[in-house]
């Protein structure tokens, strides 16, 4: 098998860069035949991916953080609808949130990373497809949607310098209640059957289990049954969206009255009044969106995971 590495040389904070020498060294002790690129420029990967799968790599890894890994996969699967069917993908995780990895079954750190590639496990996961926002053909994603007080987070989590992971979107979260406090009224559909209309301060849409390197937002969601699983939160007291940030962290808060927990396999979401912020994957989707449609795709995706 050939292996497509790419690298986000500044992924963690200028990690990805610095990891180089030991994911050569691993690929190359354990006998993979591989070739490494970086990445230069946002959608690079997305064009490195689709390229290389046209070129005839079996395996494309990503070392990178979450941000990365959605442009690959949007790379792949524009080559799959080409008809390149025969194509794994994995993960060398080395970035700041690590959710997909940590959704999917894929190690969350270097070195059992490179050991998985050489076991050789695995699993074929469920994609999402939005379109809307500043993707009105479609943007592929590997772990979730966020709308709202989520996806404003991300935005202040990512001007926090001296620290990452966790932390830095713990002081987002801070930072956002002061600062992002004047939620949409919203329609949510759910399989062109349940309808939800609400003021909503936040909609995750989940293929995975959790954002924010450790915010369970759907501790029970599976990324290969079939079905998004939703965290929709009403609007809140500033005070009270602090009383509700451990229960995230520990994956409670179904228990809360602000708080629905539902499933589906098509999500539309509209804004009634006011436009939203919207992230795939931690990436932005749009900064003022009033209108989204998610679609799952079953099955769609192999993956290398752990062993």
């Amino acid at each position: 098998m050939k292996y497509y590495i790419i690298v986000n040389p500044i992924s963690g904070r200028g990690l990805g860069e610095r990891s180089i020498p030991q994911i050569e060294s691993g690929l190359r002790a354990s006998g993979l035949d591989f070739k490494l690129v970086r990445t230069e420029r946002m959608w690079h990967a997305a064009e490195l991916a689709e390229s290389a799968v046209r070129d005839g790599y079996n395996v494309i890894v990503c070392a990178s953080g979450d941000g990365t890994i959605n442009e690959a996969i949007n790379g792949i699967m524009k080559a799959r609808k080409d008809g390149f069917k025969n194509i794994v993908f994995s993960v060398l995780s080395i970035g700041t949130g690590n959710d997909f990895s940590g959704g999917t079954g894929i190690p969350t750190n270097l070195n059992d990373g490179l050991k998985s590639l050489v076991a050789n496990k695995r699993r074929k996961i469920d994609i999402g497809l939005v379109k809307g926002g500043d993707y009105p053909e479609g943007r592929y994603f590997g772990n979730g949607i966020g709308v709202g007080f989520d996806a404003a987070v991300g935005n202040e989590a990512i001007k926090v310098r001296w620290t990452r992971g966790l932390l830095a979107y713990l002081i987002g979260v801070i930072k956002t209640v002061f600062l992002y406090y004047n939620p949409a009224q919203v329609e949510i559909i759910l399989d062109d059957k349940e309808t939800i209309n609400q003021v909503s301060l936040m909609i995750s849409v989940m293929n995975g289990r959790r954002m924010g390197g450790g915010f369970q937002m759907a501790p029970e969601s599976q990324p290969d049954d079939g079905l998004f699983d939703l965290c929709i939160a009403e609007t809140a007291s500033k005070g009270r969206i602090l009383q509700m940030i451990p229960h995230f962290l520990k994956g409670t808060q179904a228990t809360l009255p602000e708080i629905q927990m539902k499933r589906a396999k098509k999500v539309s979401i509209k804004s009634l009044d006011r436009t939203f912020p919207a992230h795939a994957d931690g990436e932005f989707i749009c900064l003022s969106g009033s209108a989204l449609t998610l679609e799952l795709l079953p099955r769609e995706l192999e993956i290398i995971c752990a062993g």
